[in-house]
């Protein structure tokens, strides 16, 4: 937790990095391109509200709790090795497909530039994050998330402003996408929709926006890779001050790298695959120097979120499933980093067998932690009812029912509607088994007197 003395500008720079990944820049910004140029334009920044109600209603509570992970405080909340245990796995696994996306992203980019097949820059990439991961731990990865959250910043709000410039401003801009011939309702309320699209009405696509926009503000509330940063914050205002400005700032990154990848349209609506849209955006619509910059930003939010991935898989591995106790200090650390390294050699193995998904990953695996973890995470902080076996249970039953119907859709052995999105099975699955079991339990003195205890106002 870097010594829980991190100021206002390393939480914010952490938050915005681990979030602003590859995915951000070459997935999202290629369906932006690809299909939903006005709605992502403008839908996904209604999320950025859960940086604040998590910070306030979660994120300060965890930080009071002193823990060192979010699965310890999980175990500590409920006095429970399951709970525990439970949500270190889930971390495992979640974090684990998310940082497949974001290092199979980071091998597109470097493909793209420099002269080496997929396969080498996946080695590169994997190398590169894993080195300063393992050798700096928390306190190296929230240094260079700020840096890299500095640069690609500046990178993104120089390139927009240059090619919202150079095409003539935004009234015309608009305009023009309009009359885009190639991709007809591009920039309507719904996007591009029909045979082709994922979504076969208006009504399908709104309903899947307002289930994803939920779930990554249930992620931004009290996912691991958001909520851990907290942790580390030098006192409660430094969570409160950095998710509001965190919120602001996203928000604008949001509009900027998805309006980019939607005015790319104007130069070539045909790139394929759409990933790679900001890319070939920064080799010929910007100037060398401007474009260099550009690549160098997406390049850093790549590597940011992998360190964040990296080392909170790392530290599940070695400190919250139950495989390694000891208190020798030394000795957990080495096993940390010995973790660190199995996680990433299992994910660079993967990355070279299952081919680049980055944008469906990455919204699977924000809605796993949407519906696992967002009822039981606030109801731990604001239910004198919730049991240690209603935890876990609602813990498990919102991982499975999404996992499993995502798994038979993604498959073809079913097809669901929008309003039965496996983000909304799941997380009613575990709002419902939550309620039910803790109604058939009791809560333990040892329960009740940490909850008591979390609402201390420290001084």
């Amino acid at each position: 937790v870097a010594g829980r003395r991190a100021p206002t500008l390393l939480i914010v720079g952490t938050l915005v990095a681990s979030l602003m990944s590859a995915t951000m820049f070459l997935g999202e910004a290629g369906f932006a391109y690809d299909i939903a140029a006005g709605p992502y334009t403008v839908f996904p920044q209604a999320a950025t509200v859960g940086y604040v109600l998590g910070a306030f209603f979660f994120g300060r509570y965890l930080r009071r709790s002193r823990t060192t992970t979010v699965a310890e405080f999980f175990g500590q909340r409920f006095n429970s090795s399951r709970v525990r245990k439970l949500a270190g796995y889930t971390i495992i696994f979640a974090l684990g497909g998310y940082l497949l996306a974001v290092t199979q992203g980071a091998a597109i980019l470097l493909s793209e530039l420099v002269d080496l097949s997929y396969v080498e820059c996946l080695f590169v990439a994997w190398l590169s994050y894993t080195a300063f991961t393992m050798y700096s731990g928390s306190r190296g990865v929230i240094l260079t998330d700020t840096v890299m959250f500095l640069l690609f910043t500046l990178a993104s709000v120089a390139a927009i402003t240059y090619i919202v410039s150079d095409l003539g401003g935004v009234p015309r801009i608009v305009e023009q996408l309009v009359q885009v011939e190639e991709k007809p309702g591009l920039v309507s309320w719904h996007g591009a929709v029909g045979p082709g699209t994922g979504f076969p009405t208006p009504m399908d696509y709104l309903v899947w926006a307002i289930v994803i926009d939920v779930s990554w503000a249930l992620v931004y509330m009290v996912s691991p890779w958001q909520s851990s940063r907290h942790l580390m914050a030098r006192n409660e205002h430094v969570v409160l001050r950095a998710a509001i400005i965190a919120a602001v700032i996203i928000g604008l990154l949001q509009v900027m790298v998805y309006g980019m990848g939607a005015i790319i349209n104007l130069r070539d609506p045909g790139i394929d695959p759409p990933d790679g849209a900001m890319v070939w955006a920064s080799l010929t619509m910007l100037p060398e120097a401007l474009g260099a910059l550009m690549l160098a930003g997406i390049t850093a939010a790549a590597l940011s979120s992998a360190s964040t991935f990296l080392s909170l898989v790392g530290f599940s591995v070695s400190k919250d499933i139950g495989i390694h106790e000891t208190a020798d200090h030394n000795t957990t650390l080495r096993f940390s980093r010995l973790m660190m390294l199995a996680a990433g050699a299992v994910v660079l193995v993967l990355a070279l067998i299952f081919p680049p998904q980055i944008f469906w990953l990455t919204t699977f695996i924000a809605t796993v932690f949407a519906s696992s973890w967002g009822p039981v995470g606030l109801m731990s902080i604001w239910s004198k009812r919730i049991t240690e076996a209603a935890a876990f249970w609602g813990m498990l039953s919102g991982l499975i029912f999404n996992v499993v119907p995502k798994f038979f859709e993604f498959i073809g052995v079913v097809d669901l509607p929008s309003y039965l999105e496996p983000a909304i099975i799941g997380g009613v699955a575990s709002l419902v088994v939550t309620i039910l079991v803790s109604r058939r339990t009791e809560v333990s003195a040892e329960e009740a007197s940490y909850l008591a205890n979390l609402h201390v106002r420290p001084a």
